[in-house]
């Protein structure tokens, strides 16, 4: 299929699953949106796209749901077990964003360590957090900002602009005031009752003097993904790795929030596969910026699955880098 029928193609199964699920799915298997069940686009060799199919392990009536909908498009659907994907929080587990001993941070291979100037990818959090990522520079209004995750830089509902921001975050040892590098400054709030496109925050940087540069120079411009492309990222736990995309415009990809927020679903996302022997990102990559070859930003970093992949590390998605720069009013550095 092209793009354009693919769409068509996506749109029918979407209306289709609903159905289904009106009739299949238990409450317990239902996020709001719909069932746990996220359709989208698989781009294929020869640049064709296949529908995307991606099902949670465990939640039979949800299986039930994604095999009646390959058998009703046929045979160019990409079908994918995920496992449970949550948000990569320090420690993989989104209901602890109290700060936690910096125990973890002797298995991280990226920057947990106290950094200055500021760079993409050391440790960083809100001062109630564990710790993500600094993903990337921003300005707004003239003026630079740090981008990360909303559940990095906030955490919480409760949060609020002018809260403190550390490097490192408080899993690897960050307290206040001495490792304070800036104030929440805004963020894209995040409701289980409605469904959600990016996972995205700012912080005011103390200190404008800061380093921008990736391994690949520097970042300065994005593009919308096509699905296919070689794609990497630096990230405070797993530093630098490379993946591929393998789907796009996923719609209800449902990730775990922890007691506070619940679930939420996410349409429009971006999935990726490591193509190497470990995983595309863990937790505490949460916030990266994940960039094709050619230094072209496409995503910021924000949720994993257990499972999935064809080297069963899990499978990483991204909010779509233009969406998260929109949502905040703000352009890369």
């Amino acid at each position: 299929m092209d793009h354009g029928e693919a769409r068509k193609t996506k749109a029918q199964a979407v209306d289709h699953a609903r159905e289904l699920s009106e009739r299949v799915v238990r409450p317990s298997d239902i996020a709001h949106g719909g069932p746990a069940l996220a359709i989208g686009l698989a781009p294929q060799p020869d640049g064709s796209y296949a529908l995307a199919v991606r099902y949670r392990l465990g939640l039979p009536s949800v299986r039930r749901i994604a095999r009646e909908v390959v058998a009703e498009v046929g045979p160019e659907v990409d079908v994918r077990r995920t496992g449970r994907i949550s948000t990569l929080a320090v420690g993989d587990d989104p209901t602890k964003v109290r700060p936690r001993p910096p125990v973890i941070t002797s298995r991280s291979l990226g920057e947990t360590g106290r950094t200055r100037p500021l760079r993409p990818g050391v440790s960083i959090a809100h001062v109630d957090v564990t710790a993500g990522t600094l993903g990337a520079f921003v300005h707004k209004d003239g003026v630079v900002h740090a981008l990360s995750n909303y559940h990095v830089l906030s955490g919480s509902p409760q949060a609020k602009v002018g809260d403190v921001i550390l490097q490192p975050g408080p899993a690897d040892g960050g307290r206040a005031p001495q490792d304070r590098v800036g104030t929440l400054a805004g963020r894209v709030d995040l409701d289980p009752r409605r469904d959600a496109t990016v996972d995205c925050a700012i912080a005011l940087l103390d200190d404008q003097e800061v380093d921008p540069a990736y391994p690949v120079g520097l970042i300065s411009t994005t593009a919308v993904a096509l699905g296919g492309e070689n794609v990497a990222k630096i990230g405070r736990t797993t530093s630098i790795t490379r993946g591929r995309v393998t789907a796009i415009e996923l719609d209800n990809v449902v990730v775990g929030y922890g007691e506070e927020l619940g679930e939420i679903s996410f349409d429009d996302q971006i999935e990726v596969e490591s193509t190497g022997s470990g995983p595309f990102s863990r937790g505490g990559d949460s916030g990266s910026l994940v960039y094709r070859e050619d230094g072209v930003a496409l995503g910021l970093l924000f949720a994993g699955s257990e499972s999935g992949g064809d080297n069963g590390t899990g499978l990483t998605y991204i909010n779509p880098i233009d969406a998260v720069l929109d949502a905040l009013g703000v352009t890369l550095v």
